[in-house]
C-alpha cells in the first residue's frame, strides 16, 4: 500500500502551483493589508506607499483600473485637507513625490474598496508611524474621509482569517452584513466598524497619533524661533 504524506506528497503530485506570500509580521510604515475580492474567494494584499523628495507627482503602479485610481486620488485628497491633524506642513504634498504600489502587477485590479487601505499607507509614510500586520481593513473613501460600504465581506473576511489578522475594520454600514460570515470567522476577528477615516487612525495609530502631531508641531515652533526672519519656514 502507499501511504501519503506531507513529507512525500510533491512527489507524487509535483512542486505546488500556487503558494501562499510569505508575510513578515514586523510593523513597516508605509505598508498596509487590505481585503479584496475576486472572482475565487477573498485575498489580502498589501498596499505599499513610499514618499520621496520631489515636486508633488504622484505614481500608481500595480496593474489599476480607473476606479482605483481615482481611489487613490480621493484618499490623498483627505489626507491634504487634513493635515493638520497628522502634524504635517501645508506644503508637504508638492515638496514630495508618492508612489503607491499594489504587488502582483500580473492581476489587474480595480474597484474603491481599497480607499481607506490607502488613505492610512500615505499616513503611515509622510508621518513615519508603522502599522500593525495584525491590522486589515477594507472600505471606500470619499474626499472628506467619509467611510462608505463595500462588497465582498464575507469572502474578504475569510481571508484575514486564514492569514492570522486579528482586527478587520470595515464601514460601519456593512454591520449587517456579518451575519452572513462564517461563525468561525466571526469569532476569531475583532471587527471594528467606522464612519469615518479619522476613526481608522484612531484605530490604527492610537497613540502614536497625538504623539506624531505634538512632536511635528513642536518641532515647527523651535523652527520659528530659531529662524524668524526666514519667510519660507510656515506654520
Amino acid at each position: 500500500s502507499v501511504k501519503y504524506t506531507s513529507d512525500n506528497l510533491e512527489s507524487f503530485i509535483g512542486i505546488p502551483k500556487y503558494k501562499r506570500t510569505q508575510r513578515d509580521n514586523a510593523a513597516e510604515c508605509g505598508v498596509v493589508s487590505g481585503l479584496a475580492w475576486t472572482s475565487v474567494g477573498g485575498e489580502m494584499l498589501e498596499v505599499e506607499a513610499v514618499a520621496l523628495e520631489g515636486t508633488g507627482k504622484l505614481e500608481l503602479t500595480g496593474n489599476l483600473g480607473d476606479v482605483m485610481k481615482e481611489s487613490v486620488r480621493a484618499a490623498l485628497t483627505y489626507l491634504r485637507s487634513r493635515r493638520e491633524k497628522f502634524g504635517l506642513a501645508p506644503d508637504f504634498y508638492s515638496k514630495n513625490d508618492i508612489h503607491i504600489h499594489f504587488p502582483e502587477g500580473a492581476v489587474p485590479k480595480d474597484g474603491p474598496s481599497a480607499g481607506i487601505t490607502t488613505a492610512t499607507a500615505l499616513i503611515s509614510a509622510f508621518t513615519g508611524m508603522p502599522v500593525p500586520k495584525s491590522i486589515a481593513m477594507t472600505g471606500e473613501i470619499s474626499i472628506r474621509g467619509c467611510v462608505l460600504p463595500i462588497g465582498g465581506l464575507k469572502e474578504k473576511t475569510m481571508a484575514a482569517y486564514r492569514e492570522g489578522v486579528t482586527t478587520v475594520i470595515i464601514p460601519a454600514e456593512n454591520k449587517p452584513d456579518l451575519k452572513d460570515i462564517d461563525p468561525v470567522v466571526r469569532e476569531g476577528l475583532n471587527f471594528v466598524f467606522a464612519s469615518n477615516m479619522d476613526e481608522v487612525a484612531a484605530v490604527v495609530f492610537g497613540d502614536m497619533l497625538n504623539q506624531s502631531a505634538g512632536d511635528k508641531k513642536s518641532a515647527s515652533a523651535h523652527l520659528s524661533q530659531d529662524h524668524a526672519p526666514a519667510k519660507r519656514i510656515r506654520q
